[in-house]
C-alpha cells in the first residue's frame, strides 16, 4: 500500500527548539516564496508493506523541506531516484514534487531526523529526541526484512534505535563501512550506505555503481529471506 505512515503527531511537532527557529527563519531559495515551502516535519512515504526500509539523515533545507517529501527536489534525491528506478524500487525515476505520480514499489523511505537541520547536522540531543518516531516507523513496518541507512549519522541513529529496543548491547559493535551489512538479533538485517548527497557525489565518494551494488546487496537480502 502505498502512503505515509500512521504519525499522528508528527506534522506540527515543536519538540525541538533550535530545528523550530531555524525553520521559522530560514529563507527561500532565489525565486522562490516562502508560501512555496513545506517548512515543517517531513513525514517517510512509500510502500507501508515494504521489505526495504531506507532511511536518511534528515530533510534537505530545499529539497524535502520545501516539497514535503523525502529527497524530493534536491541533488541526493536527483542521484537517487533513478538508480531506484533501474533497481525496481519505484514506478518512475523522477522525482519533483509530492504528487508528481512517484510510487515506490517494496520500499519505504524516511529519515533519522524529520526536520531540516541548520548545516544539514542535528544535534545528538535532536536524534535521540526525534528517535521515537524512527521506533514507531519499524514497528509499523511489519515486513521490514533490510534496512539501508543512509550515512554514517542515520546508521549510527537506527543501532542507538535497536540499543534503546533492548536488541543491541553496544553500538560500537556494529561499525560503519560502505556496504557492510549486520545480521541483527530480531532476523532483520541492517545495511550501510554512503550518504548520497550532493557533496559526495561531486567529491566521487558515492558513485551510480556504488549505489547500485547497494541496491543489488538489499535485493539479494530481500530474497534470501522469502
Amino acid at each position: 500500500m502505498q502512503g505515509s505512515l500512521d504519525l499522528p503527531d508528527l506534522e506540527h511537532c515543536q519538540r525541538c527548539p533550535r530545528l523550530v527557529d531555524y525553520l521559522a527563519q530560514l529563507p527561500p531559495r532565489r525565486g522562490r516564496q516562502r508560501s512555496e515551502y513545506w517548512n515543517r516535519s517531513v513525514a517517510g512515504f512509500g510502500d507501508t508493506d515494504a521489505r526495504l526500509w531506507l532511511v536518511g539523515l534528515a530533510p534537505g533545507a530545499h529539497g524535502a523541506n520545501r516539497t514535503g517529501r523525502p529527497f524530493t527536489g534536491d541533488g541526493a534525491g536527483d542521484f537517487m531516484y533513478p538508480l531506484l528506478h533501474e533497481g525496481g524500487f519505484s514506478n518512475q525515476a523522477e522525482a519533483t514534487s509530492i504528487d508528481d505520480g512517484l510510487q515506490l514499489i517494496d520500499l519505504y523511505i524516511s529519515n533519522a531526523v524529520k526536520c531540516v537541520p541548520p548545516a544539514n547536522k542535528p544535534t545528538a540531543a535532536e536524534f535521540n529526541t526525534c528517535r521515537s518516531y524512527l521506533v514507531e516507523e519499524w514497528r509499523q513496518l511489519s515486513n521490514v526484512r533490510v534496512i539501508l541507512a543512509l550515512g554514517r549519522d542515520a546508521f549510527l541513529s537506527v543501532l542507538r534505535m535497536f540499543k534503546e529496543l533492548g536488541m543491541v548491547d553496544r553500538p560500537a559493535d556494529y561499525p560503519f563501512k560502505h556496504n557492510g551489512c549486520y545480521l541483527l538479533p530480531n532476523g532483520q538485517r541492517l545495511l550501510a550506505c554512503y550518504h548520497t548527497s550532493r557533496y559526495n557525489v561531486q567529491t566521487r565518494r558515492m558513485t551510480p555503481e556504488l549505489f547500485q551494488q547497494v541496491l543489488t546487496h538489499a535485493r539479494q537480502l530481500m530474497d534470501d529471506q522469502k
